[in-house]
């Protein structure tokens, strides 16, 4: 595979560190919006990824790796929210060792995803790759692999790889 060489730093713009920043900045979505829905930061982070992918690589490659990194976080809090409901509005269930447990845990999650959305967002703004590690390695083949495009447009077989 062939990929496309990697932006530096100093090649980079100004806006074009700043849009790729911004794309670690939508998990403060919504709290702008003053809803405690954690839909909203993910609504907000695929909104920003479709308005910048038109940009360089550089900035969707970040776009990009902000959206499949809050994909995890918003369906535990997803999870987490409809639990809490549950509770409260189902005199069936009660707050349980599970419960607890599970809270913990999303805690712990947005805490770190906090935690590295902050490094993403400053290595983005001073024009460093930062790879996740789940979804850096992702976004990379996603976004700088070199796809073969036919000028004829004709069809050519491959063998399996």
């Amino acid at each position: 595979m062939e990929y496309h060489e990697l932006e530096q730093p100093d090649n980079l713009s100004k806006k074009e560190k700043e849009d790729a920043m911004g794309a670690y900045l939508m998990m403060f979505a919504a709290m702008g919006a003053g809803l405690p829905l954690p839909i909203i930061n993910l609504i907000a982070a695929v909104i920003y990824y479709f308005v910048q992918q038109k940009n360089s690589r550089f900035v969707k490659f970040h776009s990009m790796q902000s959206l499949f990194s809050q994909l995890p976080t918003t369906l535990i809090n997803a999870g987490a929210l409809y639990w809490t409901l549950q509770i409260f509005f189902f005199k069936d269930l009660e707050i349980s060792d599970p419960y607890i447990g599970y809270l913990i845990m999303a805690g712990v999650l947005n805490i770190l995803y906090f935690i590295f959305s902050i490094i993403g967002a400053v290595k983005a703004r001073k024009g460093h790759m930062y790879y996740f590690l789940f979804f850096g390695k992702l976004c990379y083949h996603q976004v700088y692999k070199i796809t073969n495009t036919s000028e004829n447009n004709t069809v050519r077989n491959q063998p399996p790889m």
